[in-house]
Parts: structure tokens; sequence; C-alpha cells
């Protein structure tokens, strides 16, 4: 039995549909940004990238998480 992804994981799925790029691409960009505070980071992929909200503080959210953990 597969579980769902839970939190910022969630939006996942939706985010390579709607932009037809992995999650890694995403990841990548946020990685490579000179920008480091999270809500810097937001808003530069909706200006920047088109993203919505919601789809750029999960990819945030879940990025800076992993990085963290490291």
């Amino acid at each position: 039995m597969t579980t769902a992804p839970k939190g910022p994981a969630s939006y996942f799925p939706s985010i390579e549909k709607k932009y037809g790029r992995p999650i890694a691409h995403w990841k990548d960009l946020i990685r490579a940004s000179p920008l480091t505070k999270h809500m810097e980071l937001v808003t530069w992929l909706k200006t920047e990238h088109g993203l919505g909200h919601g789809h750029a503080n999960a990819l945030v959210a879940h990025t800076l998480a992993e990085d963290s953990a490291e």
C-alpha cells in the first residue's frame, strides 16, 4: 500500500503537471538562487517563474527543510 505524500510534497504532482517541469528542476533553481529567506524565494518564484503562491511556498518549504536536515 502506498501512502500519499504529506505536507509540502503533496503539491508536487500538481506542480509538475501545471508547469511541465520536474520537482528537481525547481529545487535546483531554489538552491542556485542567491536568495536565502523563505518569503524572498517564494516571491521570486512567483514573479520570475509564474508559480502560484501555494506551489512556490511548498517548493521553498520542502527544499529549505531538506537542506537544513543535511
